[in-house]
């Protein structure tokens, strides 16, 4: 519910910067993270009821951990999502559970090392049977296997990040080279170490010299 509540804040903020924005490239900036946030909210589990996230959460005790790493893999029939997790083969099997649904699963693991660890994907992007999917504990991992109800190919995860790919495509292929390469720089840069941040702006205020000194002609 906080995590919806913040989506909905960054939501309205957006809505209001749009108002305000008049250069297209921002707007469609704006435009696209506004889709991302309607995607988000609308693909949010609906709340428990208050008596049974009290249940759950008494039940479990500790510190509870969101998982936000994983590696993935798939073969014809299933796709492999695997988290790693220190000493988790130490665990009881009932300690580690995946719940399935054919465009979803959740993952919990009670009281390893005296914390619970929890991991939800929702809104697949294809569907998967719930029968035939099943988790495996290795040493230090986990990992959730979901059977495809199709043998096909899935370019990624969720429906929300072919979205996402699909709205970053759409701002590379433009017909201006040089707003193309902005949008790229400014990914780089967002999603860079500090080596990176330091190499991009290097780079900016060298070309801003340049063009200054009427070297070259840039409009950036």
């Amino acid at each position: 519910a906080l995590f919806l509540s913040q989506l909905q804040k960054d939501l309205e903020e957006v809505k209001e910067l749009l108002t305000n924005a008049t250069r297209k490239r921002v707007r469609d900036v704006l435009l696209a993270e506004k889709h991302k946030l309607e995607l988000e909210i609308k693909n949010q589990p609906p709340p428990k009821p208050k008596d049974v996230a009290e249940e759950e959460k008494s039940s479990l005790g500790g510190y509870t951990v969101k998982i936000n790493n994983y590696g993935w893999d798939q073969s014809d029939k299933f796709v492999k999502i695997y988290i790693s997790l220190n000493g988790v083969q130490k665990l009881p099997a009932e300690n580690v559970q995946v719940n399935f649904t054919e465009r979803s699963f959740d993952l919990l693991v009670k009281n390893l090392n005296g914390k619970n660890y929890t991991m939800t994907f929702n809104n697949l992007l294809k569907p998967i049977s719930v029968e035939g999917s099943s988790r495996k504990i290795k040493t230090d991992m986990v990992l959730v296997m979901c059977k495809k109800k199709r043998e096909e190919k899935w370019d990624c995860l969720t429906q929300v990040e072919k979205e996402s790919k699909e709205k970053e495509k759409a701002a590379y292929d433009t017909a201006d080279p040089s707003e193309g390469l902005m949008n790229i720089l400014k990914k780089m840069y967002a999603e860079g170490d500090d080596e990176m941040k330091r190499t991009i702006n290097k780079a900016w205020v060298e070309s801003r010299e340049k063009q200054y000194k009427g070297d070259i002609p840039m409009d950036i």
